[in-house]
């Protein structure tokens, strides 16, 4: 064989070596797993874990199983601020296909990390306030999902929940952890509630199971009064130690979740939490076969529900009205 047949040769091969270079890379993409990363702001207990056995059954009825073609990566900050931070960062760094965030605190640290990666959120507040998508119709960028409240004059409902339970509450604590909520979110359909219900309305911020005891154990030395919790992951995952300081100071207080009543709170008006994380299924099942997350829109809720526990009703002294009976979704025994 002369030099330049085997220079001639050379070059056929190694022009189908390159040829075949990008098949063999789209074979180990196709064959690589899709990995989705979970940060939760709740601990993980019972509720936390409901809410994820909802997202995968949503993930399986779309034909997607964990160890078959789907690996998940979790992460749980239990309401801490600063762990959702290093969390996101950490899951960042795994460089998933897609990461499902729980709550305003665990999106905007992932907000923060990257522009890149599709970010399905469930439970923001106020999404576009927060500054995490455009709008509702067109978020515009790599993060969408659902929100906790279409209608922020939720929070007045609360108000007048509690005055329908309890007509003499004259004054009311807003229990929130001001680092996991915006409190301008509720604020201005809460004090037109309370005008209108001649009730004082006393903000009430806690960082930690400290500040909750000192602050409940404080405002129960006034008369008449009342709580409202607002729906963050702190009060969440402090939800035993609320519910305690409230029955042991006879306090009527409402909930934004039904996993409040449930474990002893009072009443609780709300979405459905554990259903919103099966809907989220969807999206991340869209983003997965490759839709592009700026057309996703921004799901609001369209079912809440009204829970009553009767019990605790009536270690505080207190008889449910007919009226909230008659509109209620559950009532615990």
């Amino acid at each position: 064989m002369t030099a330049k047949m085997k220079r001639r040769e050379f070059i056929t091969l190694l022009g189908g070596a390159a040829a075949a270079w990008p098949l063999a890379a789209q074979a180990q993409e196709s064959d690589r797993t899709p990995r989705i990363g979970v940060l939760m702001g709740l601990t993980n207990d019972a509720e936390g874990q409901a809410r994820i056995r909802a997202l995968l059954r949503g993930l399986q009825a779309l034909g997607w199983a964990v160890g078959h073609n789907l690996t998940i990566e979790y992460r749980w900050a239990g309401g801490d601020a600063d762990l959702m931070r290093a969390y996101a960062k950490e899951l960042v760094a795994m460089t998933p296909d897609v990461i499902l965030a729980s709550g305003t605190p665990a999106s905007t640290a992932l907000n923060r990390e990257t522009r890149g990666i599709p970010v399905v959120f469930v439970q923001v507040t106020d999404p576009v306030g927060s500054g995490l998508v455009e709008s509702f119709a067109r978020p515009g960028g790599n993060i969408t999902g659902f929100t906790n409240y279409e209608d922020r004059t939720i929070s007045g409902k609360w108000l007048e929940i509690l005055k329908e339970m309890e007509p003499s509450v004259v004054q009311v604590a807003v229990i929130f952890n001001p680092a996991m909520i915006p409190m301008a979110a509720y604020l201005p359909a809460l004090k037109v509630a309370a005008r209108s219900a001649a009730v004082e309305l006393f903000e009430t911020p806690v960082r930690d199971s400290t500040e909750i005891e000192h602050a409940i154990d404080a405002f129960a030395q006034k008369s008449n009064g009342g709580l409202i919790v607002l729906p963050d992951a702190s009060t969440a995952s402090h939800r035993e130690l609320i519910i305690a300081l409230a029955a042991r100071h006879r306090l009527p207080a409402v909930y934004p979740n039904r996993f409040f009543p449930v474990d002893g709170g009072l009443i609780s008006y709300g979405i459905d939490s554990i259903d919103m994380y099966r809907q989220a299924a969807a999206y991340v099942d869209r983003i997965l076969k490759g839709a592009k997350v700026a057309e996703l829109p921004v799901q609001a809720p369209t079912r809440y529900e009204l829970v009553i526990n009767f019990k605790a009703a009536k270690a505080l002294g207190l008889d449910v009205p007919p009226t909230l009976l008659a509109r209620a979704d559950e009532v615990i025994e």
